[in-house]
């Protein structure tokens, strides 16, 4: 029986479009990384004549192909894993397939919420909302929410984070 964290939660899940952006990632991290190794094997198979070395280096090369081709089949699996959930109390933010990962910020122990972009995620229309604690172990990020949404939560996460703080 698999047994799936936070299955009874009203989790929203993120945005659409946020998708391409991690398929992007994926194949510019994979193919780069692929891309150095095959030159760096072919480099020692033009410029060397040790073949154990040539077989090491094509076997990694053949090894992180294979890696980066499994990431790219399960990526769109794992965006659709994550969700969040605005509790009365805390705020719930789901991540993981088979490493499931279930964290629960309540809104009092919050210290700082932040909006974070960057050139792929803005061109899309997306950011990401860190949330601070004080323990550094607690702290989570909500990938891939529209803008608006991300703002909207941050202040929502802020107001509610300042109300809970009156009541300690």
């Amino acid at each position: 029986m698999k047994i799936v964290l936070g299955n009874g939660l009203p989790l929203q899940r993120v945005a659409p479009a946020y998708l391409k952006v991690a398929l992007m990632s994926t194949v510019f991290v994979g193919l780069s990384v692929v891309l150095v190794l095959a030159g760096i094997a072919l480099a020692v198979t033009l410029t060397t004549h040790s073949l154990v070395w040539e077989i090491i280096l094509w076997a990694a090369t053949g090894i992180v192909a294979v890696i980066f081709a499994v990431d790219l089949i399960l990526t769109p699996r794992r965006v659709r894993a994550i969700g969040y959930a605005e509790l009365p109390e805390e705020l719930v933010i789901r991540t993981g397939i088979m490493f499931q990962n279930l964290v629960l910020v309540p809104y009092g122990r919050m210290q700082q919420v932040n909006v974070n972009t960057g050139p792929l995620l803005s061109r899309f229309g997306l950011a990401n909302v860190e949330l601070v604690t004080a323990s550094a172990t607690t702290n989570a990020t909500i990938v891939g929410l529209p803008l608006a949404e991300a703002e909207r939560l941050r202040e929502k996460l802020i107001a509610l984070g300042s109300a809970h703080m009156e009541g300690i």
